[in-house]
């Protein structure tokens, strides 16, 4: 089997039925008002929803 390799890189799809909430959109907006990038953003969401999911264990 293949050694997998880890990327630096992430892409996510957004289901049709979340779209209706407009994550993408509200992510720009959101971005802009902090100054900050979406991918900052999303990164962070990323580890405070790991950090909470962790903690349970």
């Amino acid at each position: 089997m293949a050694k997998k390799e880890i990327l630096d890189k992430l892409s996510i799809y957004v289901p049709q039925k979340k779209m209706e909430e407009r994550p993408v959109e509200r992510l720009l907006r959101l971005a802009e008002k902090r100054d900050r990038s979406v991918n900052y953003l999303v990164v962070d969401a990323i580890l405070e929803y790991l950090k909470h999911e962790e903690s349970k264990n």
